[in-house]
């Protein structure tokens, strides 16, 4: 068994797209490498700086992410079984964490980020942030179609 902690730079597109993580930021990973008959278990976790923007208001998010890793690399000789077609295998002693550590992110991150659990948004008429003023209102045109009905209204009040 061996531990490992390093620093490394994130590869690009890691996260989605409204959340990421930036391409080049620092990841710090904290593995456990374990030797077992079928090769290499790998677990641990990853933390790493997120930016993104909320989906409500456009407003710049800025968070961490921590994943737990956890992924079994074979030997190159080691039999495998048709079902298992996506099994990661070592190449020349080197393991590639990238498919995990992106897997892993990016079912970590919410689907729609939000920079406050009740963002209001933005106004739908002039794209106000309603947040800023949550007693923004417009004076709802009439649609000319009701505008008759509208008059007859107005004439019925004292």
């Amino acid at each position: 068994m061996r531990q490992v902690s390093r620093s490394v730079p994130a590869p690009a597109d890691l996260g989605i797209e409204v959340l990421r993580v930036p391409e080049g930021s620092p990841v710090d990973l904290d593995l456990r490498l374990e030797a077992v008959m079928e090769g290499v278990l790998v677990t641990g976790t990853a933390r790493a700086a997120l930016e993104g923007e909320c989906v409500r208001c456009l407003e710049p998010i800025h968070d961490d992410v921590e994943v737990d890793l956890q992924e079994l690399y074979v030997y190159p000789d080691h039999q495998v079984s048709e079902e298992d077609d996506e099994v990661s295998t070592l190449e020349d002693d080197l393991l590639d964490l990238e498919p995990l550590l992106r897997d892993a992110v990016v079912l970590a991150l919410p689907f729609q980020p939000l920079c406050q659990d009740d963002c209001p948004g933005l106004c739908p008429d002039c794209g106000f942030r309603l947040a800023d003023d949550p007693q923004h209102d417009h004076e709802a045109p009439i649609d000319p179609r009701w505008a008759g009905l509208q008059a007859l209204a107005e004439e019925q009040q004292p």
